[in-house]
Formats: C-alpha cells, sequence, structure tokens
C-alpha cells in the first residue's frame, strides 16, 4: 500500500481565475502546496491539471504533474482521472490536497494516512472543533460534521448541526470539516461513478453523495487551521 498526494489545480476558478499560479511572496500557489505537501511522508506527490500553464509552472519548478480532462466536475474525478494514469494499485490510497491550500502541513496529511492503519477504512477525512467565541456556526460556508462515538460521519451540512433544542439543558460541541480527503484508490473508482443524490444536489457537498449512497466516512480531528486562498482578498489578507 502507497500513500500517493493528487494536487487538482484548474484554472478556470469562478472566483479566481489563475488562482494556482498567483504569487505568494514571489512563488506561484501551486508551488507551495506542492513543496508542503511533499514534506509529508509520502510516496509520490502529483499535481493534476488541465491547464498548460500550470503544467509548465510546475514543470519549471521541478514538481511531477499529469495533464487530466477539462470536463472534470469536482476534484474527487480529477484525482481519479489521475490515479488511473499514475496505474495505482486497488490498494494504494490517494490523499485529494486541494490545490489553494499553500499553508497544509504534513502534521494533517498524516493524520489523515494513520487512519488507514485499519483495512476498514475506506474513506477519511478531517474535523476541528469550532470555537463558539470566534466563529460563526451559522456561516452556510462553513460544512458542519455530525459523527458517531467510532468517528464515522453521520451528515455533512452548511447549517449549525446538530440543533440544540433546550441549549439551558445540554452542552454539545460542533466540529466544522476540513477539505481534505484520503480514499483507497478501489474505492475512489467507485465514487466517481455514483449518480449526484439529492442530498448533495441539496447542500452542495458532494461527500453527501457517498453517504447516501452507504460508504462509511472516517473522521480523525485535527487541532491546526490552514488558510486557503478562494478570493483576490484572500490572497491580500495573506499577504
Amino acid at each position: 500500500m502507497a500513500f500517493i498526494g493528487i494536487i487538482p489545480a484548474r484554472y478556470a476558478s469562478s472566483r479566481f481565475p489563475g488562482k494556482p499560479l498567483a504569487l505568494i511572496k514571489g512563488k506561484p500557489m501551486i508551488q507551495w502546496v506542492y513543496e508542503q505537501v511533499n514534506s509529508a511522508s509520502l510516496s509520490k506527490v502529483v499535481v493534476a491539471t488541465d491547464d498548460e500553464r500550470i503544467r509548465k509552472v510546475v514543470l519549471d519548478f521541478g514538481g511531477e504533474v499529469v495533464m487530466t480532462s477539462p470536463e472534470h466536475p469536482s476534484g474527487t474525478d480529477r484525482c481519479g482521472e489521475a490515479a488511473r494514469l499514475l496505474g495505482l494499485t486497488e490498494e494504494d490510497v490517494v490523499i485529494n490536497i486541494q490545490g489553494d491550500e499553500p499553508f497544509i502541513r504534513k502534521e494533517e496529511i498524516e493524520l489523515l494516512m494513520a487512519e488507514f492503519k485499519s483495512e476498514q477504512v475506506r474513506i477519511a477525512t478531517l474535523v476541528k472543533k469550532i470555537d463558539p467565541a470566534t466563529e460563526d456556526v451559522q456561516n452556510p460556508n462553513m460544512v458542519k460534521v455530525l459523527f458517531s462515538q467510532k468517528h464515522q460521519a453521520i451528515y455533512f451540512s452548511r447549517f449549525p448541526i446538530p440543533f440544540v433544542r433546550d441549549e439551558s439543558s445540554v452542552s454539545v460541541n460542533r466540529y466544522k470539516h476540513i477539505g481534505i480527503y484520503a480514499y483507497r484508490y478501489k474505492t475512489l473508482k467507485e465514487l466517481i461513478l455514483l449518480p449526484k443524490s439529492s442530498l448533495e444536489e441539496a447542500e452542495k457537498l458532494e461527500q453527501l453523495r457517498w453517504i447516501d449512497y452507504g460508504y462509511s466516512i472516517s473522521v480523525a480531528e485535527c487541532f491546526h487551521e490552514n488558510i486557503a486562498i478562494d478570493t483576490p482578498e484572500d490572497l491580500l489578507k495573506i499577504k
């Protein structure tokens, strides 16, 4: 079993076109992500893109890249094609790291990898406890997660779940989703063939499709949150 880091990167972002090539301290964002991911104990790190400009930049800084179809609706689908092109075995584990996470740390990647010590784990992701003093649980862009005592995801929502009917009698912790996934390649091949589900369409969250079709998602709790770059304004903030 090998762990392969795949970084999906597309040029045509609606909120931030050309985002992977945006410069941070003179270095393109995709290079920051690649180098951070490469610091983890992975067998291989590859950028999966559909754009020749991104491919050239990755090759220029010495990274590995595969060209994929421009038709993929999600990073998961792009990872699926990249994994096929790389000739992975069924039990190899693909770590899907978003290309707009220049501050991703090896600690979080390796925490996710550790989930696969159990042969029963097919998909894994990360969660982090929400601090109600500083974070707005009503924010729909912050995806909340419910999981069982066995750390299996029950539901993901943009709504602040769980709903607490009587706050005077019970206190609950809420958790947010940290958007990094890992999948055994055999499972990834199955996921990209699933038709969209009504739950996914309602919340616009692809992981609900997997739950809807009966797949278990293991969650590991982390205590550090990376800063993702979604818009040009986010880039100005970190600069």
